[in-house]
């Protein structure tokens, strides 16, 4: 097995608990145009997506077109939202502290709320501006290229790096980018039989709570 030179993180539903709020402000507004019982079965399963593919899968599922302004109604409704309710999840920050890699921050969330989560968390001189969003790249998760252009900033081989991810969205980026994953299934946002998901998808350890994650690190590290 490689060493292990570099930790990546993704951020919502791994350092701050934002993934339920998120999906809370998605929901009111999508419900607007459709009937809550089929919105909630077409939104399964859609964590870790970003929101222009959730409202372009919604369009396409129910033959809708939403209004030119709905995208950035959403986020600016979305980032409020969030900013005003968003808690750090429990003992992150005790554990990337712990941890002696390098650390970076790979998320399909805009630069300037990643960078806001970070603060939330107390976790922005950790990260040291390691920061990489879906809009420095082609093609959101999950598409490999935003863990991909972690690796080639931060150098270090893809093969290298080892990624804290929850959702499959994240995890099949960071698969595909050729990194090895530890899931996370302690956010709220987290449905029953997860942990068995992320294990089909291929991750190397799952783990429910962030006291767990540095042991975790450093046995895979050896």
């Amino acid at each position: 097995m490689a060493s292990i030179d570099l930790l990546i993180s993704d951020c919502d539903g791994v350092i701050v608990d934002s993934e339920i709020i998120s999906h809370r402000v998605l929901f009111e507004a999508l419900s607007l145009y459709v009937p809550a019982e089929q919105l909630h079965a077409a939104l399964e399963g859609t964590f870790g997506l970003t929101v222009p593919s959730i409202i372009d899968l919604i369009e396409k599922r129910f033959d809708l077109t939403m209004p030119e302004t709905f995208d950035a109604d959403l986020r600016r409704q979305s980032e409020k939202v969030v900013a005003e309710e968003v808690q750090a999840i429990p003992g992150v920050r005790e554990a990337l502290l712990a941890i002696k890699l390098p650390l970076a921050v790979a998320s399909n969330s805009r630069l300037h709320n990643v960078q806001a989560s970070l603060q939330r968390a107390g976790l922005t001189e950790r990260v040291a501006g390691n920061i990489f969003c879906a809009e420095m790249v082609r093609s959101p998760k999950p598409a490999p290229d935003v863990y991909l252009l972690a690796a080639e900033r931060m150098g270090v081989a893809p093969g290298h790096c080892l990624v804290v991810e929850d959702s499959p969205t994240g995890v099949l980026a960071a698969r595909t980018a050729g990194m090895q994953v530890i899931g996370f299934t302690g956010a709220s946002h987290i449905p029953a039989g997860h942990d068995q998901a992320l294990r089909e998808l291929g991750v190397v350890a799952v783990i429910n709570h962030m006291h767990d994650l540095p042991a975790t690190v450093e046995a895979l590290a050896r």
